[in-house]
């Protein structure tokens, strides 16, 4: 193994003995690691096709999920949920909502694609920009 010497700040010094302590390694080991992910060629990040995209609006749920989902929101409203209807309400809300961020992302990707206002996109793609306001928590 070859040894290099460097001069380092105090401030840089004392910064890396304090990450090392953190991640509970040597000071070298935590230089050779840092310098070893910088170094590590970087694989090409491929873009999304079209496809792919579309692909990722169109997920969501599936009809049964859906009237399982409903049928819950209306039990709730109703005051009853059993405390594990509760928790499975939640779960779906939580799907629901990745979802959603997901189909999002992947309309703001094709729009940037497609050069594109957003709004325009969704109106070809028959997703209502301004939807009424539905309670689906």
């Amino acid at each position: 193994m070859t040894t290099i010497t460097l001069n380092l700040s105090p401030e840089l010094e004392h910064q890396i003995r304090t990450e090392a302590t953190r991640q509970g390694v040597e000071p070298h080991r935590y230089i050779l690691n840092a310098l070893q992910e910088r170094l590590q060629p970087r694989l090409p990040t491929t873009q999304p096709t079209e496809a792919d995209l579309l692909q990722q609006i169109n997920i969501g749920f599936s009809a049964q999920t859906w009237e399982e989902y409903h049928a819950l929101i209306a039990k709730r409203h109703a005051e009853t949920l059993t405390p594990e209807e509760h928790k499975q309400l939640i779960q779906m809300s939580d799907r629901l909502e990745k979802l959603n961020v997901t189909r999002i992302q992947a309309l703001i990707q094709l729009a940037t694609f497609r050069n594109q206002p957003l709004t325009e996109l969704m109106q070809i793609l028959g997703i209502n920009p301004h939807p009424e306001i539905v309670d689906y928590a």
